[in-house]
C-alpha cells in the first residue's frame, strides 16, 4: 500500500476519528511537501525538527496547531514506519499566549438563545445548560438521555473519556418534541431501505443490528443523508458543525453584543455561572471533564466574590451615587 493509505489504515484500526484521520493526513502531505517530496523513510528527526521549527518562526502558527502536527509526524514514525522520533527539543516551539475566555452574561445568553431558532435553539440551550461541546452535543444519541435522573451521558469524549453531565429540567420537553419529529424521519428511512446510522466499529461486529435500532440514532440528525467515507454507506449523519456555528454568529451579530464569542463561549459561560451560584470546583471540573483542577479554575476569573475579588481604590475617592 502507499504511505497515506497506511495511515488511514492503521487508524481506523486504533479507532481514530475520521477528524483526525483527516488531520493527520493532511500534515504527513504537507510535511512531504515541505523536503521536496522526499519519502519519509529517508527523513526523521533533524527533518521533523526542520519542519516543526519553520511552522513555529515562518508559518507563524500557534502552539496547538504546531502540537498537532507534531503528534501525527511522531504517530507516522512510530505506527506507520516503525522507526519512533528520538530527541526533537532542538525544534523551535510556538508560544502558547495565556489567554482568558470570553464569557457572556446572563442576559447577554438569554438573548442569543431567544434569537436561535428551532433546532438551533436545542443545540444552545444544551451547550449552555451542560456545559458541553459543540461536537459532544452533536452526537448525542437516543439512548444517552435520561429524563429520570435528569442527566446526559457523554461517551468518547476529549480525550476517549465518558462522563455524565447535568441535564436542565427546561429542556426535557423541547428535546421529546425533537425526538418525535426524528422518530418520523427515522421510520420514513427505514421504510425506503435505509435508517442506518455511524457506530464504533468493534461494536457493529459485535451487534451487527445496532446500525438500525431507534436508541442509537442521533438526537440531531442531518437533513440529508450523506455517503459515509470510510465504509461508504448511505445513511443519516449528525448535524454539521458549521450549520449552528453560522446560525450563532448570526444570533450574535443581531444581538450587537460587542463580544468575540463563539459556540464555546457557551461551555465557558456555563462554568463561569455555575461556579457564581456557589457549585463546587471540583464538581464543574466533572462536569466539563477537565482531567486537571488547573484547566477549570481558570474560570474563576470573572467571579466577583472570594479571592480573585478586587476593589478599586477608586471608588474611595469618587464613591459611587446612591
Amino acid at each position: 500500500m502507499k504511505l497515506i493509505e497506511q495511515l488511514q489504515e492503521t487508524l481506523r484500526l486504533r479507532n481514530y476519528s475520521y477528524r483526525t484521520e483527516q488531520a493527520y493526513v493532511g500534515w504527513t502531505k504537507r510535511y512531504i511537501r515541505f523536503h521536496k517530496l522526499r519519502h519519509p523513510n529517508e527523513l526523521h528527526d533533524k527533518h521533523v525538527v526542520a519542519y516543526l521549527t519553520h511552522l513555529a518562526v515562518k508559518r507563524r502558527v500557534s502552539a496547538s496547531t504546531q502540537n498537532q502536527a507534531l503528534n501525527a509526524l511522531a504517530y507516522l514514525y512510530r505506527y506507520v514506519l516503525n522507526k519512533p522520533l528520538g530527541d526533537i527539543t532542538a525544534a523551535a516551539r510556538a508560544r502558547r499566549p495565556q489567554k482568558l475566555p470570553t464569557v457572556l452574561s446572563r442576559d447577554e445568553v438569554k438573548q442569543i438563545l431567544l434569537l436561535l431558532t428551532g433546532t438551533n435553539r436545542l443545540i444552545g440551550s444544551l451547550l449552555y445548560g451542560s456545559g458541553i461541546r459543540l461536537m459532544e452535543c452533536l452526537q448525542l444519541r437516543v439512548k444517552d438521555i435520561d429524563y429520570e435522573y435528569s442527566c446526559l451521558h457523554i461517551h468518547d469524549g476529549k480525550g476517549k473519556k465518558d462522563r455524565i453531565v447535568t441535564l436542565s429540567p427546561q429542556l426535557h420537553s423541547p428535546i421529546r418534541d425533537q425526538l418525535f419529529e426524528v422518530r418520523h424521519v427515522f421510520e420514513r428511512d427505514r421504510a425506503n431501505g435505509f435508517g442506518k446510522v455511524h457506530i464504533p466499529p468493534a461494536l457493529g461486529r459485535k451487534y451487527k443490528a445496532a446500525t438500525t435500532e431507534w436508541k442509537w440514532q442521533y438526537v440531531l440528525p442531518a437533513k440529508r443523508m450523506g455517503v459515509d467515507p470510510r465504509s461508504g454507506v448511505k445513511q443519516r449523519h449528525h448535524i454539521d458543525m458549521s450549520t449552528f456555528q453560522k446560525a450563532f454568529r448570526t444570533a450574535l451579530r443581531q444581538s450587537r453584543i460587542e463580544k468575540t464569542a463563539s459556540p464555546h463561549t457557551l461551555r465557558h459561560s456555563f462554568a463561569t455561572h455555575s461556579l457564581e451560584n456557589g457549585l463546587d470546583i471540583r464538581t464543574v471540573q466533572q462536569q466539563l471533564g477537565h482531567s486537571s483542577l488547573e484547566t477549570t479554575e481558570i474560570y474563576t476569573h470573572v467571579l466577583k466574590r472570594g479571592g480573585q475579588a478586587v476593589r478599586s481604590p477608586l471608588e474611595d475617592i469618587f464613591p459611587p451615587k446612591q
